[in-house]
């Protein structure tokens, strides 16, 4: 409802130009594909023979129709030559049965996107057509599945065949056939067709209904079948079990086809079966049923009953709005001159409804009423436009009632299915006209009780739909009554809409209210300010609830006929409210609603919320207390504006209740289990606003409470659950940090010694606590201290820091501890600043800034693994942004600090954290290091290879280059290769990622270094160095299975790829002979994975000549006869590979035989076999047979 009625009244002018853009392109100015679609269709005789080119032609006609779902309209002047063509082939007797279901699976195309009612009525429907197309139905098999749309389409078709105004039995001639037999009358052959269809699983079934109701209703069959239908129907509806599927089926296919027969024929003939009908109903008990299709249909046919059993004329009583026109309520003269509504005459009302109502009818609308408290959606729409069109048609008292009866829809005992029932009865009566003006007092209340209905189930709540139903109501009186009837009501229902659009927490609901709101300015034009809110608040604006709660409130509440609603309703439903997400906006949006009404908020919701932060209701008390905060800081930035202090606007007894709701929850020990997890980081929010609101609290003993709550927080957070742990512990350290600012200062830049002794101390104790968390809020705590706090105690806080960043044995997996030291460690520095000659116990200089950066520098190389993953890349990621931040401060302030080494050291580290293989890090560092290049107010030093580097990293790499994607980043950082400072630990970064296992960024990294490699291919300096770098990073890196598997596994591919393909024509190349004694270490070890990349290096060392040669097969005929057998077998297939892909290795004499020896033998078999296989090998290969040695230990 909502977006219908967005698109059709105006386009806001703060949904930004793409939204606009997306609602507009939507909108088709006719049938452009008609060419194509002509096209399309004659082309169906060649492409149905196959199946793809049908496919296809069906799936192109599908996405051409489907683009004209929302205006079918269009398709309109085109549809009757669609059919022809169609027909034209359905018809000819040439087209196979699959052409035919072709054709008809297009005519279902059609009439699903335009509806059936539409296009139902092009089909011919003359004599001839009867016989054609009831022959064809005949010889349908109902039971096949792929075909159904032809069955769908010819009922349709029958069903308009059905409407010639002759009599059928004209068409049947002599029913004695050549045969002697007698033929079967159309009429029955149409009438056992309709009752075969009734019953089947398939959408056929619709169309049998509406064949039923164009052929019952013929004057002929209406004279001979009718009865007998209807008995046919009952009996089926009586006998069937709405417990199994197939009686499900016939049921379905007996309701509606009762259903249609009821809408379409005329009430004289239907009159006499309707109390039969309403009776088997009722025995039947369909209301009661399980099935909410069948609770549907059964609603359908009893409103339709009680159409038949009342007579078909509209109520004199209703209310008619003389004017609908939008232009017209806009227009100020047509203000002046409001068209009255049309009341009746009270004389013609008496005449009108001087006729017996049947009692039936009573009985039909309960069963309505019971309908709208339906629990699925479908039955109380059906049953809300039931009511509606039976209450058009009683007179006044009864209809007052039925209206009576929706009202008590609205009550609390009431389930929200009830609600959006009578939500639904009430727009639909106030639509028709059938709600007079007398009753909008009784019913807007009720209306504005919905708006803002929600009911709490367990852990979420109902009454979305509710809401969503309630705005419907208001669209739809905007469209019903006079501006002057809806007057006495404008101002609570714009408010009550306006609080719906911008706080409700469901996105529907807030366009539904939008929507509402926007019809009511453009048909009531009494809204206040209604131009100016319904552009802020589009229907694209409202989807953020963000924006809603932040922006579009404090606009509408600048209207002070909102401001005042709006406060109250926060206060009343939304600080309370279930999700702690709407509890925390609403507290935001308070604070931002502050400036609008400050005397309100000091001395009506301040006394309001004072004892709900101290109530039983642990939401509310969350709420409230946050809510407290939020309106106090708020007041205090109004005072500082115009110079008042916070107390001009709070009351003294306020402030006290303020100061004693930490005493309050602590003697009710609401600290604790899991209140306490909401309690805390809400009390931590009001330690930090009333500190930065500069509350006169100073020396008073509630610092000493606020102070243990914040220390007791961060030292139990291993108690709290781990979804809130991140938050408290946030709250606590942003209350710490402005609690100190304030309290703990003796005069401006002077603390307070004690207290400066005590946490200082007692967060350097708690960096070593055997809690991890604990050590995370010690190190976070330090981290925000102010400055005057850090003031001759810098040394002792880096080194407890520094000491906290150490990766030991004992606490490998205190990640997050180290992680947030490492943070820490950059803010005190940044926070006590620097000076080159100062002393190393308040400011960062010569003495202690080396000790810093080595610190940053180690974290740097921290890859600590736990069943997490890569816990140590937080550690990295934070030093990087540490260094970063320190480095700016020293250079602005002492740039000499920065020796070469340190500056190299630095930027060697980024530049291999920028290669490296996950992308979140890679981007990280990338960024870092370009910032750190281009840095220029003022620059950073001694940056090695500087105009290099910015030749491969120009200025506007720092904005366009996306470091996250593989494709993009690898290009670049490959080129640091050619520069010798940044050589090995941009190949160590490289390593992991050429090695690793994410395909796009094996891809891009191993692409990027043979591009390399190729450049340099002919440069036999540059490849010996790129080749000595190599070997210095496996031989650094040889115990480290984090480098040394990926290394194998990259060195594996350039050995592949012939990267060192001039060091091959050399004899016993020292690269390879390097190489092959550091594989031989890997050869010893026990992990299958390291030995199968061992095994496929070797066998890419096979490339090179000499003696090596002789060395790597050895190394390879060894681990033929590994103890793994899954090595042995890897290392013969592999051998078999190599000996396929260089086939001058060994003496073509003996290579058949050694491939043969390698494929066929069973190397899983056991070891003493094996070996003479392994020995025979040897001795083709002329290589000396390896010799058993005693065992020794394996590292």
């Amino acid at each position: 409802m909502a977006l219908a009625e967005t698109e059709n009244g105006c386009n806001g002018g703060d949904g930004g130009g793409e939204p606009d853009v997306i609602a507009q392109a939507s909108v088709l100015g006719g049938f452009s594909e008609s060419a194509e679609t002509r096209a399309l269709i004659a082309s169906l005789p060649e492409v149905h023979g196959d199946i793809v080119t049908r496919e296809s032609a069906t799936q192109r006609f599908l996405v051409i129709m489907n683009r004209y779902q929302e205006q079918p309209h269009l398709l309109d002047p085109h549809l009757e030559w669609m059919l022809n063509m169609i027909l034209d082939l359905v018809r000819s007797e040439k087209s196979p049965p699959l052409l035919v279901h072709l054709g008809f699976k297009f005519l279902y195309i059609i009439s699903k996107v335009r509806g059936y009612k539409v296009f139902m009525q092009l089909f011919p429907h003359e004599v001839a057509n009867v016989q054609p197309v009831l022959d064809l139905l005949s010889r349908q098999d109902p039971k096949d599945t792929e075909i159904w749309e032809t069955r769908y389409m010819l009922l349709l078709w029958l069903s308009m065949t059905c409407l010639i105004p002759f009599d059928l039995s004209r068409l049947d001639g002599h029913l004695e056939s050549d045969g002697g037999q007698a033929r079967e009358p159309i009429m029955d052959r149409i009438l056992a067709i309709a009752k075969s269809y009734l019953t089947v699983t398939d959408s056929s079934r619709d169309a049998a209904s509406v064949l039923v109701s164009k052929f019952m209703t013929r004057p002929d069959v209406k004279q001979k079948r009718l009865g007998d239908f209807l008995d046919w129907s009952l009996t089926t509806i009586s006998q069937a079990n709405d417990q199994s599927m197939g009686d499900i089926v016939v049921l379905d296919g007996a309701l509606q086809s009762l259903a249609q027969l009821f809408k379409h024929g005329k009430r004289d003939d239907l009159l006499q079966y309707a109390p039969t009908v309403l009776q088997c109903l009722e025995q039947k008990r369909i209301s009661e049923s399980s099935q909410a299709t069948l609770r549907k249909l059964g609603v359908k046919l009893i409103q339709r009953l009680g159409l038949t059993f009342l007579k078909p004329r509209l109520a004199k009583w209703r209310y008619q709005r003389g004017n609908r026109s939008l232009a017209a309520n806009l227009s100020v003269s047509q203000s002046t001159s409001t068209v009255a509504a049309v009341t009746p005459d009270i004389e013609m009302q008496d005449q009108e409804e001087d006729y017996d109502i049947p009692e039936e009818v009573e009985n039909v609308i309960e069963q309505l009423l019971v309908g709208l408290k339906d629990k699925e959606t479908i039955v109380r729409w059906s049953a809300a436009k039931g009511i509606g069109r039976v209450t058009g048609r009683l007179p006044k008292e009864l209809a007052d009632e039925v209206v009576g009866s929706v009202l008590d829809c609205f009550s609390f005992q009431e389930t929200d299915n009830a609600w959006h029932g009578g939500c639904l009865a009430l727009a639909e009566l106030g639509r028709r006209g059938l709600l007079l003006p007398s009753r909008l007092p009784d019913v807007v209340p009720l209306i504005l009780k919905s708006l803002t209905y929600e009911e709490k189930r367990g852990a979420c709540s109902v009454g979305s739909n509710v809401r969503d139903a309630a705005c419907y109501v208001c669209w739809s009186f905007a469209r019903a009554y006079e501006p002057t009837e809806l007057e006495p009501f404008v101002t609570q229902i714009a408010s009550a809409l306006l609080i719906t659009a911008v706080f409700d927490r469901n996105v529907n609901c807030r366009r539904a209210a939008s929507a509402a709101f926007q019809e009511n300015v453009g048909r009531q034009g009494t809204f206040p300010h209604g131009i100016d809110i319904v552009t802020a608040a589009d229907y694209f604006a409202v989807g953020n609830l963000n924006n809603c709660y932040l922006t579009i409130s404090v606009y509408i509440a600048s209207f002070p006929e909102y401001t005042n609603a709006m406060i109250d309703h926060l206060v009343a439903m939304k600080i309370n409210h279930w999700d702690g997400v709407i509890r925390e906006l609403a507290t935001k949006a308070l604070h931002n609603l502050t400036p609008q009404a400050p005397d309100y908020m000091a001395t009506t919701v301040l006394p309001q919320l004072l004892p709900m932060a101290m109530g039983i209701d642990l939401h509310g008390r969350h709420g409230a207390i946050l809510a407290c905060a939020e309106v106090t800081h708020a007041l205090y930035k109004l005072g500082t504006q115009t110079d008042r202090p916070v107390l001009d606007f709070i009351s003294s007894e306020c402030v006290d209740a303020l100061k004693n709701i930490h005493q309050t929850l602590l003697d009710r020990k609401q600290y604790r289990g899991f209140g306490g997890e909401l309690m805390r980081p809400a009390m931590c929010t009001l330690i930090e606003k009333m500190s930065v609101s500069k509350m006169p609290f100073k020396d008073d003993p509630i610092i000493t409470g606020w102070q243990w709550l914040i220390d007791d927080s961060l030292k139990t957070l291993h108690l709290m659950s781990s979804g809130v742990r991140d938050g408290i512990k946030d709250a606590a350290v942003s209350a710490l940090a402005a609690l100190c600012e304030e309290y703990y200062q003796t005069q401006p830049g002077q603390a307070d010694s004690q207290m400066q002794d005590v946490l200082v101390s007692q967060y350097i104790a708690g960096l070593k606590s055997p809690e991890m968390l604990t050590r995370c809020g010690s190190a976070l705590a330090l981290g925000c201290l102010p400055r005057f706090m850090i003031h001759s105690k810098l040394q002792q806080i880096l080194q407890g820091l520094q000491q906290a960043r150490i990766v030991s044995q004992k606490d490998v997996s205190f990640a997050e501890a180290r992680r947030d030291a490492v943070r820490a460690l950059a803010q005190v520095c940044v926070k006590a600043g620097v000076c080159a000659h100062g002393s190393p116990d308040s400011v960062l200089c010569s003495e202690n800034a080396a000790e810093v950066y080595g610190a940053l520098l180690d974290s740097m190389n921290d890859y600590t693994t736990d069943s997490r993953g890569d816990v140590g890349s937080w550690v990295r990621e934070a030093a990087m942004t540490s260094l970063v931040d320190v480095t700016m401060v020293v250079v602005s302030s002492a740039p000499e600090l920065l020796s070469p080494d340190l500056v190299k050291c630095m930027m060697r580290c980024l530049a291999q954290q920028a290669a490296e293989k996950i992308d979140r890090y890679r981007a990280h560092a990338g960024n870092v290091f370009l910032r750190l290049l281009h840095s220029t107010e003022p620059a950073v030093p001694h940056i090695p290879h500087r105009q290099e580097l910015l030749s491969i990293f120009p200025d506007e790499t720092t904005t366009s280059l996306n470091w996250n994607a593989p494709s993009q980043a690898f290009p670049y950082i490959t080129q640091l290769l050619r520069l010798p400072q940044y050589q090995y630990h941009t190949l160590l970064g490289l390593t992991v990622s050429v090695g690793g296992i994410t395909e796009s960024t094996v891809h891009f990294s191993s692409q990027s270094l043979f591009s390399h490699l190729k450049g340099i291919q002919h440069n036999s300096a540059a490849l010996g160095q790129f080749g000595d770098t190599l070997l210095s990073i496996f031989k650094d890196h040889l115990r480290n299975d984090r480098v040394s598997v990926p290394f194998l596994k990259m060195l594996d591919q350039l050995l592949a790829n012939s990267c060192f393909e001039i060091f091959t024509t050399q004899e016993n190349h020292q690269f390879c002979v390097d190489l092959l004694a550091l594989c031989k270490e890997i050869r010893k070890s026990k992990d299958i994975s390291k030995l199968r990349s061992c095994i496929a290096v070797f066998c890419g060392l096979i490339q090179f000549q000499g003696e090596v040669r002789k060395k790597v097969l050895s190394q390879l005929l060894m681990l033929l006869c590994h103890s793994f057998p899954v090595i042995r077998k890897t290392t013969a297939s592999q051998m078999y590979e190599m000996l396929l892909t260089y086939d001058d290795v060994i003496d073509p004499e003996v290579l058949d035989d050694v491939m043969t020896l390698l494929s066929d033998t069973n190397w899983e078999s056991d070891i003493a076999t094996v070996r003479t296989h392994r020995n025979q090998l040897c001795d083709w290969l002329g290589v000396p047979r390896p010799q058993v040695v005693a065992k020794s230990p394996v590292q």
